[in-house]
């Protein structure tokens, strides 16, 4: 069978859920739905130059290809190119086409660094070096039983603390861009993000398909929102956490344990069954959070960097 590349056909919904059943099928601890592929691709940044392609053998979508510039990034020039193929499907080509048309495409909109992040496993990282990719740092994929496991007990929040969701500030969210913007800009990782355009966080973030407003959960200090942790569903009983941070001030006060506790609680409540989240295996701080709360390390990304040029 003739493996072929080409971009997605964003009004196409089989493109889109095709995309989506190869992201769990290859990386089954994120959560990937058809609605929020094409949420992301009908709300991607111009200045990310995003291009989705698809990987397709008789008909068949086998293998996919996310291709962006890091807008967010102060430091000009990263590209990313993350590339997932079916694992009923692997060793026909498709990685390598996917990946050499995501690097053409970056190449010519101006990257001189590409990122990809690869699979903690022998055929992966072999993959990726074959390619003039090397190491640069790994990450942790968690899963928690939550129809199983026994959640540490919900704990009332200490003087001066209130627990609110997300759906509390529907009428003006930009408390939480703001508080989000603050912790993102000091998130461990090989590149550096800075969120300064409310408008597009609105779209690709606050109304994002798997953002759970009522289950995404804020600590309030003195009225100000000082911790958050949002949630992601998906509609299959997984829960995931998309992001957990606490404004410098506050840190070491526990905020995080609290506010991710009263999530996690709420996620069971709501018949959710998994939950799965992600740390960077150098983030001790969340990585000792998550092991309080039951945590187990399921599976390890490890990004690879490449130099054009």
């Amino acid at each position: 069978m003739t493996v072929i590349v080409r971009d997605v056909r964003p009004e196409d919904s089989g493109d889109a859920e095709g995309f989506a059943r190869v992201r769990r099928a290859a990386l089954p601890f994120m959560l990937a739905t058809g609605a929020q592929v094409a949420h992301d691709w009908a709300h991607a940044h111009p200045d990310a130059h995003q291009r989705p392609l698809i990987a397709e053998a008789d008909g068949e979508i086998i293998g996919t290809a996310q291709v962006s510039l890091a807008h967010e990034s102060p430091e000009p020039g990263m590209g990313s190119v993350n590339v997932y193929v079916h694992p009923a499907h692997r060793g026909r080509g498709a990685g390598a086409l996917l990946l050499r048309a995501g690097e053409e495409h970056l190449a010519a909109v101006g990257a001189v660094t590409l990122l990809s992040w690869v699979p903690d496993e022998p055929a992966g990282l072999a993959f990726a070096g074959r390619h003039g990719y090397a190491p640069s740092r790994s990450a942790y994929f968690l899963r928690l039983d939550l129809a199983g496991a026994a959640l540490p007990p919900l704990q009332e929040p200490p003087a001066g603390v209130e627990l609110r969701p997300a759906t509390d500030f529907a009428a003006d969210p930009r408390p939480l861009f703001e508080l989000d913007a603050l912790t993102t800009a000091d998130e461990p990782g090989d590149v550096a993000a800075e969120l300064t355009d409310y408008a597009h966080w609105l779209e690709t973030t606050w109304r994002h398909p798997l953002l759970d407003h009522e289950l995404t959960t804020v600590a309030l200090v003195d009225g100000r929102p000082a911790a958050f942790t949002a949630a992601q569903t998906d509609g299959l009983g997984r829960f995931g956490s998309g992001m957990t941070g606490t404004a410098p001030e506050f840190r070491g006060r526990g905020l995080a344990k609290l506010v991710k506790n009263h999530a996690l609680h709420l996620a069971r409540a709501a018949g959710c069954t998994e939950a799965f989240t992600g740390n960077d295996t150098g983030n001790g701080p969340m990585l000792a959070v998550n092991e309080w709360f039951g945590y187990e390390i399921a599976a390890k990304e490890v990004r690879h960097v490449r130099s054009l040029g």
